[in-house]
């Protein structure tokens, strides 16, 4: 579907919406959603940025500061994954976890503020991955306004860019929690230092990076054309690495790609997932 009609279709579902709370991380998919629905419903959105250990500490200003932009209505709540006992277990099933808090949450907000609806800014490319949260926004009746309206991770940067916000290129982000592999379990501590060595790599100017977390080993995915780069600075990257307690230092040969700790679960698990959703 050419991205006008898209457009047009997403038009339609947020005007039916008549006033809305959307998850606002900041990131370029939430920021184009938040600034489309403030463009057709002026003064019934309310964009809501969850703080917490798995949010990146650079994020929020960021966030605060294209919500001003933007001129939408912004709040910032504090979440508590890391007291739940199931989500710092970090099994297959974590992200629902973190969900089910979030958009519980969002729902009560919601419901203070008299909202007609919850919803985030998946899209059609999220249905690729294993995403067990997507359960609890079925749960919790969270809508979907970009997914609904058939936009893929490409539409959005070419909206976002047509529309002049400075998202539109930004790398894609994710959950800190994102980057511990199952069966690791979660804790500040970790978080933290996760947090502080993909800050160090922004330095860099990468197209993307993760730094995935296996306890004295951080396994760096940068899109193949930014390798140089790393190698490059391998010396300087590795010393502030084992500053925050690194023993072992990688760059993953396979490049970035999303989700890639999904990689390791069973093909079953993955499967059951996608007859959910």
């Amino acid at each position: 579907m050419p991205i006008q009609k898209k457009r047009k279709k997403l038009d339609g579902i947020i005007k039916k919406m008549g006033k809305v709370l959307i998850a606002f991380s900041g990131g370029v998919d939430s920021t184009l959603l938040v600034y489309m629905a403030h463009k057709l419903l002026p003064g019934n959105v309310l964009a809501v940025t969850a703080v917490s250990e798995t949010y990146p500490v650079g994020e929020l200003q960021a966030a605060r500061i294209l919500a001003k932009k933007i001129g939408v209505k912004h709040l910032v709540i504090k979440t508590i994954e890391l007291k739940n006992s199931d989500f710092t277990a970090n099994n297959a099933e974590r992200c629902y976890y973190c969900k089910k808090e979030l958009f519980s949450a969002l729902k009560r907000l919601a419901k203070k503020y008299k909202l007609n609806y919850v919803a985030d800014a998946a899209n059609i490319d999220d249905l690729r991955d294993y995403r067990p949260g997507s359960r609890a926004g079925q749960e919790l009746e969270v809508r979907h306004p970009l997914q609904e309206a058939g936009f893929t991770k490409q539409d959005i940067r070419c909206l976002s860019r047509a529309s002049g916000l400075p998202t539109w290129n930004k790398p894609a982000q994710a959950c800190l929690a994102s980057r511990v592999p199952y069966g690791h379990k979660i804790n500040t501590e970790t978080l933290q230092k996760i947090d502080q060595a993909e800050e160090f790599l922004e330095k860099y100017k990468l197209k993307q990076a993760r730094v995935r977390d296996y306890g004295v080993l951080a396994r760096i995915e940068v899109l193949p054309v930014d390798f140089k780069k790393i190698l490059k600075s391998n010396e300087q990257i590795i010393a502030y690495f084992k500053k925050l307690g690194y023993l072992f230092v990688t760059l993953d040969l396979a490049g970035y790609r999303m989700g890639s700790l999904n990689e390791e679960l069973p093909v079953k698990t993955k499967d059951s997932q996608n007859e959910k959703q």
